[in-house]
């Protein structure tokens, strides 16, 4: 049977994670998952050549996937949500399956924190909050692509440091927290659009002197 290189790194990540929180992401624990997934130790050098880093983004992309997977499950239940409620249930799928994994979580994002790893923390930070908003039918291809992205991120980043610490049954917390957090954003446009028909009033009176100099140049 030829080697099947992302199931490798699926069993591998698998057989990592319960022995993450006491020895952490590195080399020596990825060999071990390697080993008792069946597979010779330097099999996890193979499949992840830069080491914990890209064990970690492979982990990311594999919950992204479990997100878009339940979200598919739901059907019709959730493509019937609003927006609004279909950024805070995709939130909710892409964190509930890692409840039992949360301080694999925290020590995956100390290593994405460090300066070199920087660059791989938004590159999966951004897949993810794409994955939502793509889940939740959004199809921009214009500035809003951004803006909705950075705007997802910010809720999702909160969301994930508040649930780590989260000790309330089921979470609950940290789903009334997310609430709040995409009100406020949800209030943003509204507010914009508040403060440019605010500004586009106080400019009205100046529009014939802008018109003249206009047709003087």
């Amino acid at each position: 049977m030829p080697f099947d290189r992302n199931e490798a790194r699926d069993r591998i990540v698998e057989a990592a994670l319960p022995h993450v929180p006491f020895d952490g992401w590195t080399a020596a624990v990825l060999a071990t998952a390697a080993s008792e997934a069946g597979y010779p130790d330097a099999t996890a050098l193979r499949v992840f050549p830069g080491g914990a880093i890209d064990a970690i983004a492979h982990w990311t992309a594999m919950a992204d996937q479990a997100m878009l997977a339940a979200i598919e499950a739901e059907g019709e239940a959730f493509r019937a949500l609003k927006i609004r409620e279909k950024i805070a249930r995709a939130i909710r799928l892409r964190l509930e399956p890692l409840a039992g994994h949360r301080e694999a979580v925290r020590r995956a994002l100390a290593l994405l924190a460090m300066p070199q790893n920087v660059p791989v923390s938004l590159r999966t930070g951004w897949a993810t909050v794409d994955a939502i908003w793509y889940a939740a039918g959004d199809r921009a291809t214009d500035f809003n692509y951004y803006t909705k992205r950075a705007l997802a991120g910010g809720v999702y980043s909160a969301t994930l440091l508040y649930w780590l610490e989260d000790k309330s049954e089921f979470q609950a917390d940290t789903w009334e927290f997310m609430a709040r957090r995409i009100d406020n954003v949800m209030a943003l446009p509204k507010a914009f659009g508040g403060i440019k028909s605010k500004l586009e009033a106080a400019a009205a009176p100046l529009k014939p002197i802008f018109a003249r100099f206009k047709k003087a140049s």
